[in-house]
Formats: structure tokens, sequence, C-alpha cells
């Protein structure tokens, strides 16, 4: 409607200019001055927090479309940041100062929202830029979304009908715990899932972040991520953090996909590995006696 208006008052103005050689009373010839300026437009900006029927690699507007928390949905967006210094033509790559600012920003962020690092629980977590027509128009906006996944080995989607926000802040179902790691040649194939009662040989122990270096650099020094896995499994079990952690029990971790790593990712998450015996309880806090030097 306003768009109808401007143009029937711009006619308006050229009939006027053609009608004759007198001014109507009250005109003093200079129609510039007599028009507010024109607003600038505005950009669209998602909201948070946002429920969503479906995760979004991109932020299309047309597809823009939230839903109650309460409804059944896939995603949310815990916090919506800008990237102003953003200068690039296309929307940023995951190889890029842009994306690791926005992913360092999410990080913080969603930690703050769930109440722990979103790395320690069945959760992940997604940087969504707006869509390259809608960056070219001056968006600069990213949403920090995040999931709940089916597990470790699966981190696929599901349904839910409730908010993450709080999710990690207590006790909570979504929190990694025990596992039955199963294993061929010396390699973990599958991460099950079960309660520290049951039957098992694997615990979550927490996230170590890894120093910045290439990802081949942090690939080829597996044995310090395995060190500083020993040091979180100490702190866990409360046992002596020395060289004979290793002599009580071993270590599995799982690291960041070459893409999340470049994006900014350094959480790599650490278990503790029972080779030689099934556990039946967790082993936080058991100390000495229950993971002695063998």
């Amino acid at each position: 409607m306003r768009r109808w208006l401007t143009g029937i008052a711009l006619g308006t103005v050229v009939t006027l200019a053609l009608a004759g050689c007198t001014k109507p009373a009250g005109i003093d010839g200079d129609l510039s001055d007599d028009w507010a300026p024109m607003a600038a437009a505005e950009v669209f900006t998602p909201e948070s927090p946002t429920c969503h029927a479906q995760p979004e690699a991109i932020g299309y507007v047309r597809a823009y479309a939230p839903v109650d928390c309460d409804q059944p949905h896939r995603a949310e967006t815990l916090h919506v940041g800008t990237l102003p210094s953003a200068d690039t033509p296309t929307p940023p790559g995951y190889d890029s100062d842009p994306m690791r600012t926005a992913f360092a920003e999410c990080d913080r962020e969603v930690r703050t929202a769930l109440g722990a690092d979103w790395r320690s629980g069945r959760i992940g977590m997604s940087v969504v830029f707006p869509a390259p027509a809608a960056w070219t128009g001056g968006a600069r906006w990213f949403r920090c979304d995040v999931t709940e996944d089916r597990g470790l080995d699966a981190p696929i989607p599901v349904e839910r009908t409730a908010s993450l926000s709080g999710a990690l802040a207590g006790p909570s179902p979504l929190r990694h715990g025990c596992f039955d790691a199963k294993t061929s040649d010396d390699e973990v194939t599958e991460m099950v899932a079960v309660k520290c009662t049951a039957r098992h040989r694997a615990e979550f122990v927490g996230v170590w972040k890894a120093p910045n270096s290439s990802y081949r650099a942090f690939l080829d020094n597996a044995e310090r991520t395995h060190r500083n896995c020993r040091s979180l499994v100490a702190k866990f079990a409360k046992v002596p953090d020395d060289d004979n952690v290793q002599y009580r029990v071993g270590t599995i971790f799982y690291h960041p996909s070459e893409t999340g790593w470049h994006s900014g990712n350094r959480g790599v998450q650490c278990f503790l590995w029972s080779g030689e015996r099934v556990l039946t309880r967790s082993m936080k806090g058991a100390g000495s006696r229950a993971l002695p030097i063998t």
C-alpha cells in the first residue's frame, strides 16, 4: 500500500509541473523540502529463542517458520549474533575468520543457555548464516542452532516438544554417562549408552580443548590427546594425575570433524576405558581403590 501511495503522489507532482505557469496558493515551488526522507530498508533478522520443525543449513527468509517449542520440532535457535565487520561478498565459508568468530560466540552463548558444554551431552550445534541474496542485501546475522542428537555414533536430530534451554544445568538424560563400547582390532566401532549400573567399559569424563594447529597436526599427535584425556580421568575419578593413570585405565576420545575443526571447534570428548574388567558403577570420585594400578 505504501508503494502505491508514493506512486500516486509522484504522478501528481508531474501533473502540477506540466499544468501551467502559475503556482497554487501555498506552494513555494520547491517540492524537495516538503517530503520526509524515506526510511532505510529494514533487513530481516531472526529471533531467539525460537524452535524450528527441521534443522537448516542456510537461513532462507522464505523458509523461516518458527514454531512453539512445546510443539514437535528438531532444531532450536538459542542465540542470534551479528558480524558487522564481515565485508565478504558471500556468507562466510567454514574455513574463514568470520566463521570462527561466529562459532566462538555461538559456543559461548550456547554453553550459557544450556548450563554446560554442549559437547558433554547428546547435543549438536551449528552456525546458520543468511542466504546469499540476503547477505548481499546487507544481512550480517548468524543463528546458533542446537539439536538433540540420537547418540555419539548417530548424530541424527530427534523430535522434541520442549526447549533445550537449561537442559544441561543439572542431572539430565541428555548428559553423556556410561557406555558399552564395542571394539574390533583395538578400534572402537560403537558406543552404546547404558546406565552406569549396567555392565560397561567406558564412561564420559569431560571435554578437552585442543590448542590451535592444523587438523593434520592434531590427528598426528594422538598421544597428546590421550595424555590430556588421562588428566581429565584423574580429575573425574579423583586419582593422582601422574604417569600412573595410564596403568589404571585407558582412554577413548571423539574429536571434531575436519569441517568442524576449521570452523573453530577444538572440543575433544574424553572417555575412560576399562579394557581389563567390566564396570558396574560410575567411576566419578571413585578413587584409587576402584582404579588400582595394574
